[in-house]
């Protein structure tokens, strides 16, 4: 039989096969796409393999937030995800769900499901932790572990429930692109905006990428969280709170309170960071979650 009709076919067979290669990261171990999940589609990314590590972003952020963790965790040996959460980042939602904390809840333990992952370590920065402790009301037997990072466990008092209407409403009426100012004042301290501007660049075009319908929903879920304390009272799993030290959003008297709550729990502080500390800070923020992890043995 001659060759050469043989070739078109090798020739797709190889194509097919370098375009799932590249999809899947090679041997990096990167994956990237965008998963059906509860009507929506969910962005994810996941590098390395090992223990399985999830990180949730805040409002109104997305996976990117923690572009400079991933790298390194995933050398120590994790496997790394993040997601966007529905109408955040590359991620779109329905009309009818843009997004809440149950919402966001199974939108994550869905994710995990789809990349076959039955247990991880569970992150959560600022609104990523109501959602974490969503997650743990729900299905606690899926946590390793959980990193809580500049978050809160308390629900909103009235003047913080007005903060978030407002963000709300400002979305509403001038765009995404209109949060911007306001919110970088606090994820960034004025050293870092003044010395590093490329830092603020990166997370107003973060924030930009959401849609107004999750703008709202997420300020929403902010302004409406249940009380998780006594949730925190029945966390098992070893947990580690990370807190900028000069943040503004949920200062550190607050995680000194879920620190108190969660037996067994680490608290480290962050000199020199506000509320995106895990970005601003982010190598002190590594080391301090891998020496977290190794002294629990969760690798």
């Amino acid at each position: 039989m001659p060759v050469i009709p043989r070739l078109p076919l090798l020739l797709v067979v190889l194509s097919s096969t370098l375009l799932s290669t590249a999809h899947a990261g090679g041997m990096s171990g990167r994956q990237e796409g965008n998963l059906d999940v509860n009507g929506a589609s969910i962005h994810y990314v996941s590098v390395g393999q090992g223990t399985p590590m999830l990180l949730l972003h805040g409002y109104p952020l997305s996976g990117e937030l923690f572009s400079r963790n991933r790298d390194a965790l995933a050398a120590a040996g994790y496997r790394v995800i993040t997601i966007d959460h529905r109408g955040y980042g590359q991620s779109t939602a329905p009309a009818a769900d843009p997004g809440s904390l149950q919402t966001y809840a199974s939108d994550a333990l869905a994710v995990m499901d789809k990349l076959n992952v039955p247990r991880a370590i569970i992150g959560g920065m600022s609104m990523g932790g109501p959602i974490a402790f969503e997650m743990y009301r729900t299905a606690p037997q899926r946590f390793l572990g959980l990193i809580l990072i500049d978050t809160i466990a308390n629900p909103a008092g009235i003047v913080e429930q007005h903060i978030w209407k407002g963000m709300a409403q400002k979305a509403s009426t001038y765009g995404p692109q209109s949060l911007a100012p306001e919110l970088l004042k606090d994820m960034l301290t004025g050293a870092t905006r003044m010395n590093r501007p490329g830092d603020a660049k990166m997370l107003t075009g973060i924030v930009q990428q959401a849609s107004v319908a999750a703008d709202v929903a997420g300020a929403n879920v902010l302004a409406t969280r249940p009380d998780s304390i006594p949730t925190l009272k029945t966390i098992t799993v070893p947990t580690l709170i990370l807190e900028g030290g000069e943040d503004t959003v949920y200062p550190p008297e607050f995680s000194v309170k879920m620190q108190q709550n969660i037996a067994g729990s680490k608290l480290v502080l962050i000199p020199g960071a506000a509320h995106a500390a895990i970005f601003e800070k982010a190598t002190a923020a590594n080391q301090a979650i891998l020496n977290w992890a190794r002294a629990n043995n969760l690798r």
